[in-house]
C-alpha cells in the first residue's frame, strides 16, 4: 500500500484517534503512516464486539442456572476469552477451565481469586457477582 492510499475515512471505533499503519512512500521505503481507519476497519471490530457481548450473555444465563461460574462472565465482559486470560494470569488453560465450574470457583483461595481479578481489572467483591 502506498502513503497515498493509507484510508482515511474515519472509523466510530478509534474515537478520536489514529492507528499506524505501514505503508510505501515515494522512494519506496516502508514508513509509518497514521490512519484515521475505515469503515471496512468498524464494520468487523464492531461484529467483533457484538459477538464478545452474546459470550457474555450467554455466560451469564448459563451462571444463573448454575452452570458456570462469575468468572467467565467477566472474561467476556472484559472482551477476553480463555488463552487471553491465560496469558494475562499465567494460569494454565485447563486450570482456568476446570476453575468456570461453580463449585470449582467457589473453592478458590483469595490468591487465586486476586489473580484473576486484577487481570480483569475488577476487585475480588465483584470478581465473585455478576456484572
Amino acid at each position: 500500500m502506498n502513503v497515498s492510499d493509507v484510508p482515511q475515512e474515519g472509523n466510530r471505533t478509534l474515537g478520536h484517534h489514529r492507528k499506524a499503519l505501514y505503508a510505501k512512500d515515494t522512494s519506496g521505503r516502508m514508513v509509518l503512516v497514521a490512519s484515521k481507519g475505515s469503515e471496512v476497519d468498524e464494520t468487523v471490530t464492531l461484529q467483533a464486539v457484538e459477538r464478545l457481548h452474546a459470550f457474555a450473555e450467554d455466560a451469564r444465563k448459563r451462571c444463573l442456572a448454575g452452570q458456570t461460574a462469575p468468572l467467565e462472565v467477566w472474561m467476556w465482559t472484559q472482551r477476553m476469552d480463555l488463552a487471553l486470560l491465560s496469558q494475562v494470569t499465567g494460569i494454565w488453560q485447563w486450570r482456568i477451565r476446570r476453575h468456570l465450574r461453580p463449585s470449582v470457583f467457589a473453592n478458590l483461595t483469595p490468591t487465586q481469586l486476586q489473580c484473576y481479578a486484577l487481570a480483569l481489572g475488577l476487585s475480588v467483591e465483584q470478581l465473585q457477582q455478576l456484572p
